[in-house]
């Protein structure tokens, strides 16, 4: 038989695909009983708090278990809503938002409605690897713009200089995957005039938004002026050790809001009643474990950077926030590809290699800290192993 496949299908056949081989490999040789850490996946290590499970699992004996409207439970949208009142200065109203199955699909639904096939989107690279297939999927065109190193900087002239009659959006992410780099107050202003004058759509993706080390998060839904072009993306999975959950959301303009529910109707029909109780639990009943899960990640981050830097050949970029750390091994190999199978081979380290966030990654892997620090102790002896650095 010859059956008729979708060209969807064939766009999500894309090379950044290929950026979870090692991983994949990976997974399967720990299987197989090989002693394998993983250090490609950006899943918390932590825990839900307990707290928030207790009074997930009371909702679950409740009778929570229905249908939910395609908009989010109201609780939830009402506690988002006051979180942001109380952290930006703004009112919000919970009609702002809307909830999704995770922050990823609160993506692809957003550039959904925004985007037309070879409409093309501005994204600064590094980049998330996944947004790469979330646009092949929408038929949308990506623009990237590196990033400036050593810090990982965004230029906004370079943004705007790459606008053309077919761009509609800016999308930027901070604190950013893979690099952990922050967009400050000033770049993010002057990003929401410039797309403004320009009748752009300006996205921004705040997942990591309570993980952050040196500096804290400014976030887009802070910006004073008109913010009829802004949307802003968050969710549980990071900040909560929720990752499992799938609970994100997306706080946007009206008209917008019309439209994400229209796709959630068709695509979705909404997200289990329990798992928002939950969430909205988590959110107006914050406890200290959320600060402690954020501490020990920057102290991860310090441990990782000290050892780091004692390996001559390999070098890093010391992110503001997340959970990685990105190592560059330009010094031992010309392709982030090569080093992540060295890792992987000879020390039983599977990482992530760089070039599937983009070109100006290509001599770097990501390494998730999402291990405590006796683990990372043996990560980064058999990495200084590797790299020629070690005992």
């Amino acid at each position: 038989m010859s059956l008729h496949y979708s060209r969807l299908n064939g766009r999500l056949d894309t090379p950044a695909g290929a950026v979870w081989d090692i991983h994949e490999e990976a997974v399967a040789r720990q299987r197989k009983g090989e002693d394998i850490i993983l250090l490609s996946v950006g899943d918390p290590d932590f825990p839900t708090p307990g707290y928030i499970t207790e009074h997930t699992v009371d909702a679950i004996n409740r009778g929570r278990t229905h249908y939910s409207p395609a908009a989010g439970e109201y609780n939830l949208r009402e506690a988002i809503a006051e979180l942001e009142s109380r952290i930006t200065g703004r009112p919000f109203e919970p009609e702002r938002f809307v909830i999704f199955p995770g922050a990823s699909a609160a993506l692809y639904a957003v550039f959904s409605i925004l985007l037309d096939p070879e409409d093309e989107v501005i994204v600064p690279e590094p980049m998330y690897a996944a947004y790469t297939s979330m646009f092949a999927a929408i038929g949308a065109t990506v623009v990237p713009i590196p990033l400036e190193p050593p810090q990982f900087e965004l230029d906004v002239d370079a943004v705007f200089a790459a606008v053309t009659e077919r761009t509609r959006a800016v999308l930027v992410n901070t604190p950013g995957n893979p690099c952990g780099n922050l967009i400050g107050e000033p770049t993010l202003r002057a990003l929401a005039e410039g797309c403004r004058e320009r009748n752009l759509w300006l996205v921004s993706d705040e997942v990591y938004s309570l993980i952050t080390f040196d500096a804290p998060h400014w976030s887009l839904l802070r910006y004073d002026g008109e913010q009829d072009n802004l949307v802003v993306i968050d969710g549980l999975s990071k900040s909560h050790a929720m990752s499992g959950w799938r609970i994100g959301w997306v706080a946007a303009p009206p008209p917008l809001v019309e439209g994400l529910i229209r796709f959630s109707s068709a695509a979705l029909f909404g997200v289990c009643q329990f798992v928002q109780d939950g969430a909205a639990y988590a959110l107006a009943n914050d406890s200290e474990d959320v600060e402690l899960m954020r501490l020990e990640y920057q102290r991860r981050r310090d441990y990782a950077a000290a050892r780091l830097d004692a390996v001559p050949n390999l070098d890093y970029f010391r992110p503001c926030g997340g959970m990685f750390i990105m190592v560059d091994a330009g010094r031992i190999c010309n392709e982030g590809e090569a080093f992540a199978r060295m890792l992987l081979d000879e020390a039983g380290l599977s990482t992530i290699a760089g070039r599937g966030f983009g070109p100006s990654a290509a001599t770097y892997v990501r390494v998730s800290l999402t291990h405590p620090i006796e683990v990372l102790e043996e990560v980064f002896d058999r990495m200084a192993r590797v790299a020629g650095g070690g005992p």
